[in-house]
This record gives C-alpha cells, structure tokens and sequence, in this order.
C-alpha cells in the first residue's frame, strides 16, 4: 500500500461498531511507517484531528466539519470551518507542549491515556492479520 483509509461509515447504524481512532494504533502497526494512514470518521473538533495524529494517522479528513459549514454559508462556512478546526489544533497542540505534529507523535506515548478496560481497544485486533497480510507482511 502507499496509502490506507480508515473509516467505518456503517459505524452511524451499528452504535457498537469500532471507532476509527480505536484502531488507528493497531492499524499503523500493521501497515507500517512506510504507508500513509488517513483516519476519517468521528472528527468533529480540533483536539479530534490531534488525538488521530497522536495514534497514528498521517491525516485525516474533515468532511463532515467542511459540509456543516457549506450547508450553514456556502464559501465563507467552509473557510470558516476549516479556520476553526485549524484553530483548535494549533490550541491542543500547544496546551499539549508541541510545536509540530512529528513532536506530537514523537511524546505521543507519555502523553496519551486510553482506557485499558475498553472492548473497543482490542476490537481492532481482528483487522490486523488480514492488514498484515495485505500490506506484504510488514
């Protein structure tokens, strides 16, 4: 793979689905460093596209945030939009004492707390030999 998509559009009618950054860790493992990941799916708020660079995405797509601003003021929402989004990051990012998401990723590990107990945390486990398998046993 050069690229990855991770997304669970059925998740909106299966509420027990797997959310996206639940698997974005197990997901990078299995891909590798060498595949770019793009998370899409639950990003609402700044801090959202933070925590996805901090479990392993690359990028990641802000569709539903871009329409909610077309729909509210065509143009002028969007650039709104994409100027709010930009504006929580840059506030998450220096709150969380980095200057550049390659900071980020790098203090990711002493920074994140996710709940261990979570079903959701070893719900991915089930993607990853078939991603294992598909990105040439990386």
């Amino acid at each position: 793979f050069q690229a990855i998509w991770v997304s669970n559009h059925g998740g909106r009618q299966l509420e027990d689905s797997v959310a996206t950054i639940d698997s974005l860790p197990e997901i990078r493992e299995a891909v590798g460093e060498g595949t770019e990941v793009i998370l899409d799916g639950g990003v609402r708020r700044g801090i959202d596209v933070v925590k996805a660079l901090a479990r392993g995405a690359d990028s990641v797509a802000i569709g539903r945030a871009y329409l909610f601003g077309l729909a509210a003021g065509g143009q002028r929402g969007v650039e709104k939009a994409i100027e709010l989004l930009t504006r929580d990051v840059y506030l998450a990012m220096g709150l969380l004492g980095c200057r550049t998401v390659a900071e980020l990723k790098q203090k990711a590990p002493e920074i994140l707390v996710v709940n261990g107990a979570s079903a959701r945390m070893s719900a991915g486990a089930v993607l990853q030999p078939e991603l294992r398998a598909a990105s040439g046993g990386k």
